[in-house]
């Protein structure tokens, strides 16, 4: 048989991208993860490359209309989906339709502060990102190497405090999969403040489904009895009983199916 390639129109361009971002006039404003992205006016070059309309999307809310649409909350009308990856980003879907606020700043949820003390995410200490997400769970896990090494213990993610720098959420993932202790409770922190802000989102929001990304999709056996437990525990139960928590379904292929969701949403 002989392949025939078969070329569509384009209508459209969707960009995914992390902020800060002027997503009306299609300008990427400095964002940390890409230094030197100063005022990019992103639309407009790839609008003039390509000849026809570019959009610009902030990453968590892309993504969010990714699983909505392609992924684990397709056939929902009230999702919230959560990155949990190197930050802690939200994206709202309400009543079937993307919700990004009065500015586009809807969902940053990684600002929420769960406690007076803790690890230090989105610039503000006890965070839920500073709790969960990458580079939070990585604080956790120095301070309590350095408290177990303090105690002449050693944990087997960790043997000196040459070794600090070394860890990472993901050293800590294989090190609770053997059986470390210290490990073990590092990830009952996570889960323990992973459950108590998405407790805060079902009473606030009421979902049908919260779709957590990244850092759950790989580890969910470390967080999900925990997560649920908080969840019982804290949320209005009538709330908590109409949602489920579901890893993202898309995997690695998210940033393109949400580059493809901007694209979609803004045609239709």
């Amino acid at each position: 048989m002989e392949a025939v390639e078969v070329s569509l129109p384009c209508r459209a361009i969707g960009i995914s991208c992390g902020g800060p971002l002027d997503e009306e006039n299609g300008i990427i404003l400095s964002p940390p993860n890409l230094p030197g992205w100063d005022e990019v006016h992103i639309t407009q070059m790839m609008a003039a490359r390509f000849g026809v309309p570019a959009y610009l999307c902030n990453d968590a809310n892309a993504c969010a209309l990714a699983e909505w649409k392609f992924g684990a909350g397709r056939g929902t009308r009230n999702m919230i989906f959560l990155t949990c990856g190197t930050g802690m980003g939200g994206g709202l879907i309400l009543n079937g339709k993307l919700y990004s606020g009065t500015n586009g700043n809807a969902g940053e949820v990684g600002h929420m502060r769960l406690a007076d003390f803790g690890p230090v995410g989105y610039g503000k200490v006890g965070s839920f990102e500073g709790f969960c997400s990458g580079g939070g769970i990585r604080q956790l896990g120095q301070t309590m190497a350095r408290e177990a090494l303090q105690r002449g213990q050693a944990t087997s993610f960790c043997h000196s405090y040459e070794d600090m720098e070394k860890i990472t959420a993901k050293s800590l993932a294989f090190a609770a999969d053997e059986g470390d202790e210290v490990a073990l409770r590092v990830w009952e922190i996570v889960a323990e403040r992973l459950g108590m802000g998405i407790s805060l989102l079902i009473d606030l929001l009421n979902p049908e489904a919260v779709v957590i990304g990244s850092i759950f999709e790989r580890s969910e056996h470390l967080l999900r009895a925990g997560v649920e437990r908080v969840i019982s525990r804290e949320a209005l139960p009538q709330s908590a009983r109409v949602c489920r928590i579901l890893p993202a379904a898309l995997g690695d292929e998210i940033g393109d199916y949400a580059a493809i969701a901007v694209a979609m949403k803004e045609i239709n």
